[in-house]
């Protein structure tokens, strides 16, 4: 990583010692230390790939040990005794942290840069040897503590590869012009330095999305008719039914009318047979010289 000092700049021991952890670490980054951003002076702006976090290094007064208790708006306390830090009490902390945040994001945001990439962290650095946990912790979305020196900064390293999730965005050209947009363009490195670190020369093409599958619709359940299509069809089978009545009863008439009194079978077949004739022998007078007698 990178580390670069604004010149002039007086470091207590706990910033020297976090210059040191820094300096140490191989994962790209540009640090820069001590730097006056707009009316504010800050204690460390980090920027990796893939963004920016703003830092806040205390030292503690004396050896502490224990349990670390942190409070976004009273003092904090470890192993239920006040923290004794170098720069006074810890209960303004967290403001002093949102002011340089915002400090930075209103410099961006003023150059057109983007700015939502930008975190902030509270680094404590307690005396060699001694232990104090846990070594990172959130006071909200974005602001974090940790714990870190020389002896053991392990967390430190962690928060700087990963404090934001979001792609490598951060390539050599934009790191030069966040440096510019924040008015320290003196602090920046060349090209070849950034380069070498690790930047990025440009921005990573985007993974392909892999192809979404075709959504197969369910077959719709069949609609059920609707009220006015029911009535139609009712009125159409009740005139059905009223035509086959009026057809039936017609025929019905019709036969009434030709056969007013009802012939059976034997009546039929007894029309259509001759009656028997009875024929009476009479005997008939002949005449004389009657010639057919």
């Amino acid at each position: 990583m990178l580390v670069r000092i604004r010149p002039g700049a007086e470091l207590t021991g706990a910033e020297r010692e976090f210059v040191e952890c820094l300096s140490a670490y191989p994962s790209p980054g540009l640090a820069l230390i001590d730097p006056q951003v707009g009316d504010r002076r800050l204690d460390a702006v980090v920027v990796t790939p893939r963004g920016i976090t703003v830092l806040d290094v205390l030292g503690f007064r004396r050896r502490q040990s224990g349990l670390l208790a942190l409070s976004n708006t009273g003092a904090w306390t470890i192993s239920d005794s006040p923290l004794e830090l170098e720069a006074g009490p810890s209960s303004g902390l967290t403001d002093r942290l949102e002011h340089g945040v915002h400090a930075v994001r209103v410099a961006l945001e003023h150059a057109l840069q983007e700015s939502r990439h930008v975190c902030g962290a509270v680094v404590l650095v307690p005396y060699r040897g001694v232990v104090v946990r846990p070594a990172r912790t959130a006071l909200r979305p974005g602001l974090d503590v940790l714990v870190a020196n020389t002896v053991d900064a392990h967390e430190l390293r962690v928060y700087l590869e990963n404090f934001s999730v979001g792609p490598r965005e951060w390539t050599v050209e934009r790191v030069l012009n966040t440096c510019a947009a924040l008015g320290l363009a003196d602090l920046a490195p060349t090209r070849t330095e950034l380069t070498d670190d690790g930047f990025p020369a440009k921005r990573p093409d985007p993974a392909p999305r892999a192809p979404r599958p075709r959504r197969v619709e369910p077959p719709a359940p069949p609609t059920e008719p609707a009220k006015e299509g029911k009535l139609a069809g009712l009125i159409v089978f009740g005139l059905a039914v009223l035509g086959m009545l009026i057809v039936l009863v017609m025929v019905i008439l019709a036969l009434l009318t030709d056969s007013p009194s009802p012939r059976t079978v034997s009546d039929i077949t007894e029309s259509t047979t001759p009656a028997p004739v009875t024929v009476t022998h009479r005997p008939a007078h002949c005449w004389p010289f009657q010639s057919d007698c």
